[in-house]
Protein backbone atom coordinates (compact mmCIF):
# COMPACT_ATOMS: atom_id res chain seq x y z
CA UNK A 1 0.00 0.00 0.00
CA UNK A 2 1.05 3.41 -0.95
CA UNK A 3 -0.06 6.92 -0.50
CA UNK A 4 0.51 10.53 -1.80
CA UNK A 5 -2.39 12.70 0.05
CA UNK A 6 -2.56 11.46 3.82
CA UNK A 7 -1.05 12.94 6.91
CA UNK A 8 -1.16 12.26 10.64
CA UNK A 9 -1.70 15.71 11.20
CA UNK A 10 -2.05 14.98 15.13
CA UNK A 11 -1.91 12.55 18.18
CA UNK A 12 -3.90 12.91 21.13
CA UNK A 13 -3.76 10.38 24.41
CA UNK A 14 -4.98 10.29 27.62
CA UNK A 15 -2.90 8.42 30.76
CA UNK A 16 -4.60 6.37 33.10
CA UNK A 17 -4.66 8.08 36.57
CA UNK A 18 -3.56 4.95 38.93
CA UNK A 19 -0.05 3.63 39.29
CA UNK A 20 0.01 0.10 39.44
CA UNK A 21 3.54 -0.89 40.16
CA UNK A 22 4.54 -4.53 39.45
CA UNK A 23 5.76 -5.47 43.29
CA UNK A 24 2.32 -5.06 43.97
CA UNK A 25 0.78 -7.37 41.44
CA UNK A 26 3.65 -9.20 42.99
CA UNK A 27 2.13 -8.95 46.42
CA UNK A 28 -0.92 -9.86 45.48
CA UNK A 29 -0.19 -12.94 44.42
CA UNK A 30 2.62 -14.22 46.66
CA UNK A 31 0.61 -17.14 47.37
CA UNK A 32 0.77 -18.42 43.67
CA UNK A 33 4.80 -17.72 43.99
CA UNK A 34 5.14 -19.50 47.53
CA UNK A 35 3.12 -22.66 46.18
CA UNK A 36 5.25 -22.43 43.12
CA UNK A 37 8.81 -21.61 44.51
CA UNK A 38 9.17 -18.45 42.09
CA UNK A 39 11.66 -16.14 43.25
CA UNK A 40 10.19 -12.23 44.07
CA UNK A 41 11.08 -9.56 41.75
CA UNK A 42 10.83 -12.45 38.73
CA UNK A 43 7.54 -10.82 37.04
CA UNK A 44 9.50 -7.52 36.98
CA UNK A 45 13.08 -9.41 35.60
CA UNK A 46 11.18 -11.72 33.22
CA UNK A 47 9.06 -8.13 31.44
CA UNK A 48 11.04 -5.53 32.19
CA UNK A 49 7.70 -3.71 33.32
CA UNK A 50 8.39 -1.86 36.71
CA UNK A 51 4.81 0.04 36.66
CA UNK A 52 1.81 0.57 34.20
CA UNK A 53 -1.09 2.62 34.98
CA UNK A 54 -5.01 1.50 35.45
CA UNK A 55 -8.46 4.05 35.20
CA UNK A 56 -10.92 4.07 38.66
CA UNK A 57 -13.22 1.09 38.74
CA UNK A 58 -16.36 1.56 35.94
CA UNK A 59 -14.21 4.11 34.30
CA UNK A 60 -16.20 4.67 30.65
CA UNK A 61 -13.99 3.82 27.89
CA UNK A 62 -15.86 6.31 25.44
CA UNK A 63 -14.58 9.24 28.00
CA UNK A 64 -11.16 8.45 27.61
CA UNK A 65 -10.56 8.26 23.92
CA UNK A 66 -13.06 11.52 23.83
CA UNK A 67 -10.23 13.12 26.36
CA UNK A 68 -7.68 12.04 23.84
CA UNK A 69 -9.65 13.23 20.81
CA UNK A 70 -10.06 16.38 22.36
CA UNK A 71 -6.09 17.17 22.75
CA UNK A 72 -5.58 15.67 19.44
CA UNK A 73 -8.22 18.30 17.60
CA UNK A 74 -6.92 21.32 20.02
CA UNK A 75 -3.36 20.97 18.38
CA UNK A 76 -5.29 20.94 14.76
CA UNK A 77 -6.91 23.76 12.77
CA UNK A 78 -9.57 20.79 12.32
CA UNK A 79 -13.11 20.57 14.12
CA UNK A 80 -15.18 18.05 15.20
CA UNK A 81 -17.85 18.98 12.55
CA UNK A 82 -15.20 18.71 9.58
CA UNK A 83 -14.64 14.94 10.80
CA UNK A 84 -16.09 12.65 8.41
CA UNK A 85 -15.39 9.02 9.70
CA UNK A 86 -14.67 8.42 13.49
CA UNK A 87 -13.54 4.80 13.86
CA UNK A 88 -13.31 3.17 17.41
CA UNK A 89 -10.41 0.68 17.14
CA UNK A 90 -10.10 -1.24 20.71
CA UNK A 91 -9.86 -4.12 21.83
CA UNK A 92 -12.14 -3.13 24.80
CA UNK A 93 -15.51 -1.66 24.04
CA UNK A 94 -19.06 -0.60 25.81
CA UNK A 95 -21.13 -2.91 24.70
CA UNK A 96 -21.91 -5.17 21.84
CA UNK A 97 -23.88 -2.87 20.47
CA UNK A 98 -24.26 0.45 19.52
CA UNK A 99 -20.72 0.67 18.54
CA UNK A 100 -18.83 2.32 20.74
CA UNK A 101 -17.69 4.94 18.22
CA UNK A 102 -21.28 6.55 18.42
CA UNK A 103 -20.67 7.66 22.08
CA UNK A 104 -17.42 9.02 21.31
CA UNK A 105 -18.53 11.07 18.51
CA UNK A 106 -21.73 12.35 20.39
CA UNK A 107 -19.49 13.45 23.04
CA UNK A 108 -17.14 15.38 20.58
CA UNK A 109 -20.12 16.47 18.17
CA UNK A 110 -18.99 14.96 15.22
CA UNK A 111 -21.21 15.94 12.54
CA UNK A 112 -24.24 14.28 11.41
CA UNK A 113 -22.68 13.28 7.82
CA UNK A 114 -19.59 11.05 9.65
CA UNK A 115 -19.51 7.90 9.20
CA UNK A 116 -19.24 5.76 13.16
CA UNK A 117 -17.94 2.61 13.48
CA UNK A 118 -16.13 0.20 15.70
CA UNK A 119 -13.16 -1.65 13.88
CA UNK A 120 -11.38 -4.66 16.05
CA UNK A 121 -8.05 -6.69 15.37
CA UNK A 122 -6.41 -7.12 19.00
CA UNK A 123 -3.46 -4.86 19.38
CA UNK A 124 -3.68 -3.65 15.91
CA UNK A 125 -6.92 -2.07 15.73
CA UNK A 126 -5.86 1.77 15.84
CA UNK A 127 -2.88 0.88 13.22
CA UNK A 128 -5.73 -1.01 10.99
CA UNK A 129 -7.96 2.18 11.51
CA UNK A 130 -5.64 4.52 10.45
CA UNK A 131 -5.26 2.49 6.84
CA UNK A 132 -9.09 2.47 6.91
CA UNK A 133 -8.94 6.24 6.99
CA UNK A 134 -5.85 6.50 5.20
CA UNK A 135 -7.47 4.50 1.84
CA UNK A 136 -10.80 6.84 1.73
CA UNK A 137 -8.62 10.10 2.08
CA UNK A 138 -6.67 9.00 -0.62
CA UNK A 139 -9.73 7.88 -2.95
CA UNK A 140 -11.00 11.52 -2.40
CA UNK A 141 -14.20 10.17 -0.25
CA UNK A 142 -13.01 11.93 2.78
CA UNK A 143 -11.18 14.90 4.11
CA UNK A 144 -10.30 14.45 7.33
CA UNK A 145 -10.80 10.71 9.95
CA UNK A 146 -10.64 10.20 13.76
CA UNK A 147 -9.09 6.76 15.09
CA UNK A 148 -9.74 6.43 18.76
CA UNK A 149 -9.26 4.05 20.67
CA UNK A 150 -9.63 3.24 24.71
CA UNK A 151 -7.94 0.36 26.64
CA UNK A 152 -8.70 -0.71 30.17
CA UNK A 153 -6.39 -3.96 31.67
CA UNK A 154 -8.06 -3.30 35.82
CA UNK A 155 -10.51 -6.43 35.19
CA UNK A 156 -8.75 -8.95 33.39
CA UNK A 157 -5.94 -8.25 35.89
CA UNK A 158 -8.45 -9.09 38.86
CA UNK A 159 -9.94 -11.93 36.93
CA UNK A 160 -7.37 -13.21 35.97
CA UNK A 161 -5.40 -12.85 39.71
CA UNK A 162 -8.57 -14.16 41.37
CA UNK A 163 -7.71 -17.56 38.81
CA UNK A 164 -4.20 -17.78 39.83
CA UNK A 165 -4.98 -17.33 43.56
CA UNK A 166 -7.21 -20.42 43.45
CA UNK A 167 -6.10 -22.94 41.21
CA UNK A 168 -2.12 -21.91 41.80
CA UNK A 169 -1.11 -23.74 38.88
CA UNK A 170 2.14 -23.42 36.84
CA UNK A 171 0.48 -23.74 33.62
CA UNK A 172 -2.08 -21.20 35.21
CA UNK A 173 0.70 -18.57 35.51
CA UNK A 174 2.52 -19.38 32.25
CA UNK A 175 -0.42 -18.37 30.45
CA UNK A 176 -1.33 -15.61 32.45
CA UNK A 177 1.68 -13.90 32.82
CA UNK A 178 1.18 -11.74 29.42
CA UNK A 179 -2.09 -10.41 31.05
CA UNK A 180 0.26 -8.70 34.36
CA UNK A 181 1.70 -6.41 31.75
CA UNK A 182 -1.55 -5.05 30.57
CA UNK A 183 -1.74 -1.10 31.22
CA UNK A 184 -4.63 1.13 30.31
CA UNK A 185 -4.78 4.68 28.85
CA UNK A 186 -6.65 6.38 25.53
CA UNK A 187 -5.67 7.86 22.20
CA UNK A 188 -6.57 9.18 19.21
CA UNK A 189 -5.19 9.38 15.55
CA UNK A 190 -6.50 12.60 13.41
CA UNK A 191 -6.04 12.29 9.51
CA UNK A 192 -6.44 14.58 7.19
CA UNK A 193 -5.24 15.33 3.36
CA UNK A 194 -2.62 17.38 2.00
CA UNK A 195 -5.01 20.53 1.94
CA UNK A 196 -6.26 20.55 5.38
CA UNK A 197 -2.99 19.36 7.27
CA UNK A 198 -1.35 21.50 9.60
CA UNK A 199 2.24 22.80 9.23
CA UNK A 200 3.94 19.94 11.68
CA UNK A 201 1.83 17.20 9.79
CA UNK A 202 3.66 13.99 8.98
CA UNK A 203 3.20 12.37 6.10
CA UNK A 204 2.24 8.48 5.74
CA UNK A 205 3.93 7.21 2.97
CA UNK A 206 2.66 3.36 2.71
CA UNK A 207 2.67 0.20 4.38
CA UNK A 208 3.01 -3.84 4.48
CA UNK A 209 1.04 -6.34 5.89
CA UNK A 210 1.25 -10.12 6.71
CA UNK A 211 -0.84 -12.78 8.49
CA UNK A 212 -0.20 -15.74 9.86
CA UNK A 213 -3.98 -17.13 11.04
CA UNK A 214 -3.13 -20.56 11.92
CA UNK A 215 -1.63 -19.27 15.03
CA UNK A 216 -4.63 -18.14 16.12
CA UNK A 217 -5.12 -19.77 18.91
CA UNK A 218 -2.01 -18.67 21.12
CA UNK A 219 -3.38 -15.54 22.55
CA UNK A 220 -7.08 -15.56 23.58
CA UNK A 221 -8.92 -12.96 25.58
CA UNK A 222 -12.70 -13.26 25.94
CA UNK A 223 -15.24 -15.01 27.64
CA UNK A 224 -15.57 -18.83 29.21
CA UNK A 225 -18.75 -20.21 29.73
CA UNK A 226 -18.80 -21.78 33.09
CA UNK A 227 -22.19 -23.77 34.46
CA UNK A 228 -25.60 -23.02 33.40
CA UNK A 229 -25.72 -19.32 32.01
CA UNK A 230 -22.67 -18.28 33.60
CA UNK A 231 -19.79 -16.42 32.30
CA UNK A 232 -15.77 -15.41 33.41
CA UNK A 233 -13.78 -13.17 32.03
CA UNK A 234 -10.27 -15.08 30.59
CA UNK A 235 -7.09 -14.06 28.77
CA UNK A 236 -4.69 -16.81 28.20
CA UNK A 237 -1.15 -16.49 26.25
CA UNK A 238 1.28 -18.83 24.92
CA UNK A 239 4.11 -15.94 25.28
CA UNK A 240 6.88 -18.44 24.08
CA UNK A 241 5.47 -19.47 21.19
CA UNK A 242 3.91 -15.87 20.18
CA UNK A 243 7.46 -14.49 20.39
CA UNK A 244 9.09 -17.18 18.49
CA UNK A 245 6.23 -17.08 15.40
CA UNK A 246 5.39 -13.35 16.02
CA UNK A 247 9.24 -12.28 15.49
CA UNK A 248 9.19 -14.93 12.25
CA UNK A 249 5.83 -13.09 10.87
CA UNK A 250 7.48 -9.81 12.15
CA UNK A 251 11.06 -10.47 9.79
CA UNK A 252 8.61 -11.39 6.67
CA UNK A 253 6.50 -8.40 6.80
CA UNK A 254 9.92 -6.30 7.26
CA UNK A 255 11.29 -7.67 4.26
CA UNK A 256 7.86 -6.78 2.27
CA UNK A 257 7.51 -3.41 3.85
CA UNK A 258 10.74 -2.15 2.62
CA UNK A 259 10.62 -3.53 -0.86
CA UNK A 260 6.93 -1.72 -0.86
CA UNK A 261 8.11 1.95 0.11
CA UNK A 262 11.49 1.12 -1.80
CA UNK A 263 13.26 1.71 1.56
CA UNK A 264 16.90 0.42 2.70
CA UNK A 265 17.33 -0.49 6.71
CA UNK A 266 19.44 2.50 6.70
CA UNK A 267 16.85 4.56 5.42
CA UNK A 268 14.87 4.14 8.33
CA UNK A 269 15.45 6.88 11.31
CA UNK A 270 13.67 5.63 14.08
CA UNK A 271 11.34 2.83 14.85
CA UNK A 272 8.30 2.53 17.55
CA UNK A 273 7.02 -0.61 18.09
CA UNK A 274 3.98 -2.45 19.52
CA UNK A 275 5.20 -2.10 23.62
CA UNK A 276 5.03 -5.97 25.20
CA UNK A 277 8.05 -5.99 27.14
CA UNK A 278 11.65 -6.63 27.39
CA UNK A 279 11.81 -10.00 25.36
CA UNK A 280 10.21 -8.91 22.63
CA UNK A 281 12.02 -5.81 22.10
CA UNK A 282 15.04 -7.66 22.22
CA UNK A 283 14.03 -10.63 19.69
CA UNK A 284 12.20 -8.13 17.07
CA UNK A 285 14.79 -5.84 17.13
CA UNK A 286 17.56 -8.26 16.74
CA UNK A 287 15.44 -10.25 14.21
CA UNK A 288 15.14 -7.52 11.75
CA UNK A 289 18.62 -6.10 12.59
CA UNK A 290 17.69 -2.78 13.79
CA UNK A 291 20.00 -0.94 16.26
CA UNK A 292 18.43 -0.85 19.22
CA UNK A 293 19.19 3.20 19.59
CA UNK A 294 16.79 3.37 16.93
CA UNK A 295 14.08 2.45 19.47
CA UNK A 296 11.69 4.27 21.38
CA UNK A 297 9.86 2.54 24.32
CA UNK A 298 7.45 2.84 26.74
CA UNK A 299 6.49 -0.54 28.52
CA UNK A 300 8.60 -0.07 31.23
CA UNK A 301 6.46 2.58 32.91
CA UNK A 302 3.40 1.95 30.73
CA UNK A 303 3.10 -1.59 30.45
CA UNK A 304 1.35 -2.76 27.28
CA UNK A 305 -1.61 -0.76 26.16
CA UNK A 306 -3.04 -3.00 23.13
CA UNK A 307 -3.84 -0.80 20.25
CA UNK A 308 -2.93 2.75 22.69
CA UNK A 309 0.36 1.25 22.61
CA UNK A 310 2.11 2.26 19.67
CA UNK A 311 0.86 5.74 18.64
CA UNK A 312 1.22 7.19 22.62
CA UNK A 313 4.75 5.67 22.60
CA UNK A 314 5.02 8.06 18.96
CA UNK A 315 3.04 10.86 20.68
CA UNK A 316 5.84 10.88 23.75
CA UNK A 317 8.56 10.34 21.23
CA UNK A 318 7.70 13.26 19.50
CA UNK A 319 7.05 15.18 22.59
CA UNK A 320 10.50 14.16 24.00
CA UNK A 321 12.20 14.94 20.45
CA UNK A 322 13.25 11.17 19.84
CA UNK A 323 11.22 11.85 16.40
CA UNK A 324 11.81 14.73 14.65
CA UNK A 325 11.04 16.37 11.20
CA UNK A 326 12.45 15.08 8.27
CA UNK A 327 12.67 11.36 9.66
CA UNK A 328 11.85 8.05 8.04
CA UNK A 329 9.87 6.46 10.92
CA UNK A 330 8.25 2.81 10.40
CA UNK A 331 5.79 2.17 12.81
CA UNK A 332 6.03 -1.77 13.92
CA UNK A 333 2.88 -3.36 14.47
CA UNK A 334 2.12 -6.91 15.50
CA UNK A 335 -1.25 -8.65 17.04
CA UNK A 336 -2.20 -11.71 17.95
CA UNK A 337 -4.03 -13.85 15.21
CA UNK A 338 -1.15 -13.93 13.94
CA UNK A 339 -1.31 -10.46 11.93
CA UNK A 340 1.60 -8.10 11.31
CA UNK A 341 1.11 -4.54 9.73
CA UNK A 342 3.83 -2.03 9.30
CA UNK A 343 3.55 1.70 8.29
CA UNK A 344 6.17 3.91 6.98
CA UNK A 345 5.90 7.98 7.81
CA UNK A 346 8.02 10.91 6.75
CA UNK A 347 8.04 12.83 10.12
Amino acid sequence: MKYSNVYIDAIGYELAPVVVTTAELEERVRPLFEALHIPVGQLEAMTGIYERRWWEPDFPLSKGAILAADKALSESSVRPQDVDVLIYAGVCRENFEPATACRVAAGLGVNSTAALYDLSNACLGVLNGIVNVANMIELGQIRAGLVVSCETAREINEAMIEQMLVEKKMDIFKTALATLTGGSGAVAVLLTDRQMSGLDRHKLIGGATRTEPQHHALCRWGMEPLTGFSYQQTMMTESVDVLKYGVELGQKTWKTFLAELNWSPADVDRVICHQVGSSHQTEILKGLRIPVEKDFTTYEYLGNIGTVSLPLTAALAEEREELRAGQKVAFLGIGSGLNCLMLGLEW
